[in-house]
């Protein structure tokens, strides 16, 4: 089997893992959520409200970037907060941590690791130059 075949075997386990799944399931649930698409939708006219008014060049109202400042932080909170945000929040981190491991591993056999005793997480070498992503 070519190592593109193996690669589309690969994406195949991956969308037949649990963690796909319930991402899928977390970001269609986000999508179906009245509520919080109001509540994004509300936050990206306030932010660009916001960039409208800094963006003045003349006749900046502080008052009224204060305002919609405090306004855009409450909407993120709320979203934040909401619980069909905090379940897709925690399906990606695991979905992301998942496709890091796969990642790493991958990465590292490029680079003439043993793939099957290199190290999925990743490992910091302390050189930035060398370096996939902190965590």
């Amino acid at each position: 089997m070519d190592v593109i075949s193996l690669a589309r075997e690969l994406g195949k386990a991956i969308q037949a893992d649990e963690r796909y799944t319930k991402y899928l399931a977390a970001r269609e649930a986000n999508d179906k959520d009245v509520e919080l698409q109001k509540l994004i939708g509300d936050f990206n006219l306030g932010r660009m409200q916001l960039n409208q008014e800094m963006s003045k060049k003349e006749d900046k109202d502080n008052d009224k970037i204060n305002e919609l400042n405090a306004s855009i932080r409450k909407l993120y909170g709320q979203i934040m907060t909401n619980p069909s945000m905090s379940e897709f929040n925690d399906a990606k981190v695991e979905m992301d941590r998942m496709l890091d491991q796969i990642n790493n591993i991958i990465t590292q056999s490029a680079n003439g690791a043993d793939p099957a005793t290199c190290e999925a997480e990743h490992q910091c070498t302390g050189s930035c130059a060398s370096c996939g992503g902190c965590h």
